[in-house]
């Protein structure tokens, strides 16, 4: 059996929970799995990916098409791979340098050699799988070498490459020892697409820097981009990148933006729903009913910038501009990557100053910050959006941010109001958010105090504006703007 659509992508949109003999499939949250299993389903297609577990899982052992949705076809790792090419060369390596250097990246030789393996198997997966000139979506840094490994073995394969979080400047990305292999692999792609025109322009200069072929497009298509000029919208291709494959055939790569949005109205519809609607009410009741409640909700990542909002919320605190016993906050940081230094290092960090905070300012049996280090529910999750007065998205640098927009989608009526890192690619769409730089403390501060004080009548319009965008621009219009670009190529 062979499929005309595949996406392939680090982890299979199902996780498997194993608990004594019983093994159980569950599926995955998160906008990729809802954005593209719809257009998985409608073609019949098949996903590739990791199961994630280091156990050996077969095809047979998957939950069927009719089960999850959609075939998926396991691509297994062992314990090295998770160490060297997961943790490793992506997490420890291309992670922190797509993130600016908020912690310094380890060029490792024996991570990258891992990376380089578990590519080709990826590849070779997706091979198999394809029929004659089917249609792959490669997702994401993990997975850079795919579209090159793809190309060698299936030329007659219409590919794409779409990253989720930022690429950085040219000066930073060619620190990698393995640029020119990594970029190489990319290009394997016929349509490359990235969240924002920073991400997309920063591929092209870095290319450029690198002696490629690159011609910059305005968004009217012609070869006159300039900085400065009308931003690139949704489904604008910015750029192409003339290549030369091993056969010595050219082809010429589309580099485009493509912002991932959320499914809103699931979302707001959840939001809306009576049981949500009562966890919201006992959620409010069981902090006390306060003034203000401020929420926080992240990955424990350093790139998040939380202990930068608790610092805010702390230096606030001191001065008297807020008072403790008007705020309740609220942080949600669900474990990741727990095995790797930096991140238990920004764990330990942010506990300090919870505890810090309460200590000074909290009283018995009413803290200030309430703080829990796991993931909950998305009804949970959905229920503390809807409760809040204030959201606070304080990440250095992020991709997009699809929290920001979950929150925006539980107030859909006006209330609310968001304060976002200008950092994060949904800066560039919310823009009526309250933005902030979180490295400058008085900045976020600012942006905290003017969303308090704000005129009321002011912030519901902001809130609004944002709704009618997200709602507008959901996640399934990203879908079909991308697969709009590579139905236009032509391998045959």
């Amino acid at each position: 059996m062979t499929s005309d659509f595949i996406v392939v992508a680090n982890r299979l949109p199902v996780d498997r929970v194993q608990s004594g003999d019983q093994v159980e499939w569950k599926p995955s949250p998160g906008g990729l799995v809802t954005a593209l299993k719809p257009v998985l389903q409608s073609r019949e297609g098949a996903w590739v990916g990791w199961p994630g577990c280091i156990d050996e899982v077969n095809v047979s052992e998957m939950p069927s098409v009719k089960e999850a949705g959609v075939r998926m076809l396991p691509v297994n790792l062992d314990a090295g791979d998770h160490e060297l090419f997961y943790e490793g060369f992506s997490n420890a390596t291309l992670w922190p340098l797509y993130h600016d250097l908020i912690v310094s990246p380890n060029f490792n030789k024996a991570f990258w050699e891992r990376y380089r393996e578990v590519n080709q198997r990826f590849a070779e997966a997706v091979a198999d799988e394809a029929a004659e000139g089917a249609t792959v979506w490669v997702q994401d840094y993990q997975l850079h070498l795919v579209p090159g490994e793809l190309r060698s073995k299936r030329p007659d394969l219409c590919i794409g490459f779409f990253l989720h979080i930022p690429f950085p400047a040219p000066e930073l990305f060619r620190q990698l020892p393995w640029r020119r292999e990594i970029l190489r692999g990319t290009l394997g792609a016929d349509v490359v697409g990235f969240h924002t025109a920073d991400g997309a322009i920063n591929f092209l200069d870095t290319l450029q820097a690198l002696g490629e072929d690159v011609s910059y497009l305005h968004a009217e298509g012609e070869h006159t981009f300039v900085r400065g000029a009308r931003l690139p919208q949704p489904g604008d291709i910015v750029g192409t990148v003339r290549v030369e494959d091993h056969d010595g055939t050219t082809r010429e790569v589309k580099v485009g933006v493509f912002p991932i949005s959320i499914d809103a109205a699931h979302v707001n519809t959840t939001a809306m729903s009576p049981e949500v609607m009562a966890r919201t009410e006992k959620l409010r009741t069981q902090l006390g009913n306060p003034k203000l409640l401020l929420a926080g909700v992240d990955r424990m990542d350093y790139t998040k910038g939380i202990t930068h909002r608790l610092e805010t919320l702390e230096d606030l605190l001191d001065s008297g501009e807020l008072q403790a016993q008007d705020v309740v906050m609220v942080q949600v940081a669900t474990p990741s990557r727990e095995r790797l230094e930096d991140y238990q290092r920004v764990r330990e960090e942010v506990e300090r100053i919870v505890s810090r905070i309460n200590g000074n300012h909290g009283s018995l049996g009413r803290p200030v910050v309430h703080y829990t280090h796991a993931g909950l529910p998305f009804e949970d999750i959905t229920a503390l959006y809807s409760a809040a007065d204030i959201l606070l998205v304080t990440a250095l640098k992020d991709g997009m941010n699809l929290v920001a927009k979950e929150y925006v989608a539980c107030h859909s009526d006006g209330s609310g109001a968001l304060v976002l890192s200008e950092f994060t690619g949904a800066a560039t769409q919310l823009t009526q958010a309250y933005l902030c730089n979180p490295h400058d403390p008085e900045s976020t501060a600012a942006a905290v105090l003017h969303a308090v004080n704000d005129d009321p009548n002011s912030r519901r319009q902001r809130m609004l504006n944002m709704w009618e965008q997200v709602r507008a621009h959901d996640v399934n219009r990203w879908a079909e703007s991308f697969l709009r670009q590579l139905q236009k190529v032509d391998n045959s």
